[in-house]
């Protein structure tokens, strides 16, 4: 089942390249740019906190000037300012910080639909190779980690910048002796912490990554829940379960003792400046080289100075963490899709549908399907039968268009498939499978899911009488609105399989195809499936995977499917007649 997994349970094996690269500035900024975010909000709340930094700024000025003004009597009015713009800077920042986190928001909304648009239309190759969970990780934790630096950590890099600059401006013109002990001293900082910092987001993008395999191996076993049980593999998903959690307890536990170290060094370090700073300052005051406002004016700066430090650290360590997510939703975005605008409409009514030479293998796993050839003429009925394994689910997936033939060509009336719109042509096939899909909600909901129109109940209740459905349906609580549970699960196999022959009625596709559609059903349910299905059959070119004798004798052609290649076709009778491998089978498999 996991050929093509991408490795065993643990963990993304590429992951590890995102600690060891340094951030793309260009290819953020592109990215950031699809979502079409809304500048002026970032604009604005830019502008914003840079009044209220300014603002701020001017209040250890004001300071000074009461202070060194106390001699000749206190200046009430310059406090007033003061106050003033103390209180308007807080007002104001708070503004700052609304109009961004809306701006952040509306990046991580539209990032979100870009990539969920992006998942729903992927081939279907990429889901063989990448868990479910993994890519909901992709579209929750790491857009949220791109959301935390452009409406957290960039604004406030962005205001304590500003702040850092603007302090040492007026520091300098106030007394440049000081600034200068101070800028020599910042430096001497940052350099003790780096290596913290670094050791602190290396293990930040550890996180997102052991967080992402824990969503997909969680995600697959919840998803399939009976499969576990009917395994007796609770103990095995459990110790499975509990490495996982281990090993982001693990990183979690490292993060905290360098977060933890991170803060008191800063502290420790800021303060010995603060201290040294303050020895060197009441020494100028003694010599009366500086005044006491002049000193306290100072201080109030070096506080100012402090925080914007701290915040460009975390800045650096949040652009860190969101390097890997930026590339990873790259990766994402960069995969092929498909395209449901290319190509012309094209009727298949009437038309025969064919292989021609097709060649498949999925990646590097060798050929699936080698030289297949074969031909539905209009409203007839084409079985194909075989041992289990030969290829015939996987030819029912190219005509699907799931995969695209490594060589060769699907045709409908001689023109090739690829070259018609793939929307139109796949709104023209009905696929009933042995295991038919249906989706958490009511019935409704099935019936109609997909449908570009609306139904009425009239027109529902006729479908689900063509299925045979009807009768069970009206038998239940809410009718046509009764939840059907996750997968279906509180409705039987019979049932699901004939609100999928029901679905199939109401798309009223050209062609019909119909994957071992039985093969799982007790006596009764199987009675009442083969009677939907043979209306259904009615007027349609229909392909069958064969698991019935009575199927394989009614056929209008047979096609015996034998390690991926087409051994021999005709009818029932003609291949007993003239292929032995064909005539061992039908004995084998249906006891003849």
């Amino acid at each position: 089942m996991d050929r093509r997994a991408g490795g065993p349970r643990g963990g993304s094996s590429q992951d590890a390249q995102y600690t060891r690269t340094k951030f793309d500035f260009k290819g953020f900024l592109n990215l950031i740019r699809q979502t079409k975010p809304k500048y002026w909000q970032l604009w604005l709340g830019l502008i914003l906190g840079f009044i209220a930094t300014g603002a701020q700024l001017a209040v250890p000025k004001m300071a000074q000037g009461i202070i060194n003004g106390l001699k000749s009597g206190f200046n009430s009015t310059l406090l007033i300012i003061a106050v003033v713009l103390f209180l308007a800077s807080a007002l104001i920042n708070a503004l700052s910080g609304t109009m961004l986190g809306f701006f952040g928001e509306n990046i991580v909304a539209r990032l979100r639909r870009t990539l969920w648009q992006k998942l729903i239309r992927l081939h279907v190759n990429y889901f063989d190779n990448v868990k479910a969970g993994e890519m909901t990780s992709r579209l929750v934790n790491d857009s949220t980690q791109i959301k935390d630096l452009l409406a957290n950590a960039f604004p406030q890099m962005a205001n304590s910048l500003l702040q850092l600059v603007g302090a040492l401006i007026i520091m300098a013109l106030m007394d440049w002796k000081m600034t200068l002990v101070m800028i020599v001293a910042i430096p001497l900082v940052m350099v003790v912490m780096r290596p913290i910092m670094r050791q602190s987001s290396k293990i930040g993008l550890q996180r997102q990554d052991a967080l992402a395999s824990f969503n997909g191996e969680t995600g697959e076993s919840l998803g399939e829940i009976r499969l576990v049980k009917s395994s007796n593999a609770e103990e095995y998903e459990t110790t499975s379960g509990y490495k996982q959690i281990d090993k982001l307890y693990h990183i979690g536990m490292r993060e905290a003792i360098f977060d933890s170290i991170a803060s008191p060094v800063m502290n420790t370090l800021m303060l010995a400046m603060f201290i040294g700073l303050l020895g060197y300052a009441a020494v100028r005051v003694a010599d009366g080289t500086m005044s006491m406002g002049t000193l306290l004016s100072f201080m109030m700066y070096l506080f100012q100075v402090i925080g914007p430090v701290g915040s460009l650290g975390q800045f650096f360590t949040t652009l860190a963490k969101t390097n890997g997510s930026t590339q990873r939703v790259q990766d994402l975005l960069k995969e092929p899709e498909e395209s449901f605008t290319d190509g012309d409409s094209e009727s298949v009514t009437d038309q025969t549908v064919a292989m021609e030479h097709v060649d498949f293998a999925y990646d590097d796993d060798g050929p699936v399907l080698h030289d297949v050839n074969f031909e539905a003429k209009p409203n007839s009925v084409i079985a194909f039968a075989g041992p289990s394994g030969g290829g015939k689910s996987t030819i029912f997936s190219l005509l699907e268009r799931f995969y695209q033939p490594t060589s060769g060509k699907i045709t409908i009336g001689g023109k090739d498939v690829a070259n018609v719109n793939l929307k139109d042509w796949r709104s023209q096939i009905g696929y009933v499978s042995q295991d038919s899909a249906i989706m958490a909600g009511t019935i409704r909901h099935n019936l109609t899911y997909g449908a570009d129109k609306t139904y009425t109940d009239d027109e529902l209740w006729h479908v689900l009488e063509l299925a045979y459905a009807d009768k069970f349906v009206h038998e239940m609580p809410d009718g046509l609105d009764t939840q059907v549970g996750e997968r279906g699960v509180k409705i039987s196999g019979g049932q699901r399989q004939r609100l999928a022959i029901a679905r199939a009625f109401l798309r009223d596709p050209k062609i019909l195809m119909l994957d071992e559609a039985t093969a799982s059903l007790d006596s009764e349910s199987e009675a009442m499936v083969q009677k939907a299905l043979g209306e259904l059959m009615k007027g349609r070119t229909t392909l069958i995977i064969a698991h019935r004798l009575s199927t394989i004798v009614d056929a209008d052609d047979i096609y015996f499917i034998e390690n991926g290649h087409v051994s021999g076709h005709g009818k029932h009778q003609a291949l007993m007649d003239e292929l032995p491998l064909y005539r061992e089978y039908v004995r084998i498999q249906f006891k003849e």
